[in-house]
């Protein structure tokens, strides 16, 4: 059964408005705006009926609130209204309201309109949902390409996948760069990063497979799959637009090799101009280049691949992250010895 939160400041609303719909919804009702929000922190409903003139906190200031959450910026919201105002609809309208009740309501209107709505919430999740798989099939495919010609990186995909979902999850655990990922759709994320090596497609395999190691003829070759990855997804995006996943895997492709002293590649940024996708990349990229045994090498030891990459937090890594990174060693461990595909 679907929940939804009645929001409105008088008793005699809140109790015709669960009268109303106690037959088909898990009605909540809430005397203020507060206490939606206190409530929120444990449920979070399908449907939100929202009264427009409340004391303290109104309906305006309560949606705006809801919107600046990501948590909570897609329940859809009616707003309750005792006024017929075309002024007010069009506010209501432009921060995200779905739809206006106007109060007293007809129980059958109601209803009618409750219904509606979470039919077409439905169909753009199950919408949403089947492109999601779909996106997530083509980036498989182009990922298990260029994994498939590079013989010496089985399960790299999959390992640094598991390692960014651990970096990321303690660095919101840990306040690490919050603001700057507490809206991330972190599956999203993590979905993204699977196309950080997409440009080594345009690579040739003599390269790719060198069994030894590179000439420098041939690193400057290997360093342009960063740029090389840019310049495809950007076709990408000119063909189908921009959106968040796309440029989350631009960044990952194009930002995974500059350093924080500013002497990586392809465009030597430095510190913080560095995209924070790539900073969290290149220290679970390398992590699992050094845990690995390759052609031209043999795999080192966890402990020291940590050591390695802690003696390099803030001249190739972000310092702030690699911190992390060095209290989640033992996550990364045991990731490792589960991801061995």
């Amino acid at each position: 059964m679907k929940t939804i939160f009645v929001v409105d400041d008088s008793d005699t609303n809140l109790s015709m408005a669960e009268a109303a719909l106690e037959n088909n919804y898990r009605v909540m009702t809430m005397a203020s705006s507060n206490k939606m929000f206190e409530l929120l922190e444990k449920i979070i409903p399908d449907l939100i009926l929202l009264d427009i003139e409340m004391p303290g906190m109104d309906g305006f200031d309560t949606l705006n609130a809801l919107k600046s959450d990501v948590m909570w910026s897609n329940i859809p919201v009616i707003f309750l209204t005792g006024r017929n105002d075309p002024i007010v609809e069009v506010k209501g309208f432009e921060i995200g309201a779905i739809d206006f009740v106007t109060k007293p309501f007809s129980t059958p209107v109601l209803l009618n309109r409750i219904k509606t709505h979470l039919e077409i919430d439905d169909m753009i999740r199950e919408r949403t949902s089947q492109l999601n798989r779909l996106q997530n099939s083509i980036v498989s495919v182009l990922a298990n390409i260029v994994e498939s010609r590079d013989k010496g990186t089985g399960g790299h995909i999959e390992r640094t996948s598991a390692y960014i979902k651990i970096l990321i999850g303690e660095m919101k655990r840990k306040g690490v760069y919050e603001k700057e990922i507490c809206d991330w759709d972190v599956e999203k994320i993590i979905s993204s990063a699977r196309m950080h090596d997409l440009g080594k497609i345009s690579i040739t395999d003599i390269i790719v497979n060198k069994p030894g190691k590179l000439t420098d003829d041939e690193y400057e070759i290997m360093k342009t799959h960063a740029h090389e990855g840019e310049r495809i997804i950007d076709k990408i995006i000119a063909q189908t637009g921009e959106g968040e996943f796309l440029r989350n895997a631009r960044l990952f492709a194009g930002s995974h090799h500059e350093r924080w002293d500013g002497k990586g590649y392809p465009n030597r940024l430095k510190g913080e101009e560095i995209p924070l996708q790539g900073r969290i990349m290149a220290i679970v990229d390398v992590y699992d280049a050094l845990v690995s045994e390759r052609p031209y090498k043999k795999a080192f030891s966890d402990d020291e691949a940590v050591q390695i990459i802690m003696e390099n937090a803030g001249t190739h890594y972000d310092p702030a992250i690699t911190g992390v990174f060095y209290e989640s060693r033992d996550l990364f461990r045991e990731v490792r010895a589960q991801v061995n595909v």
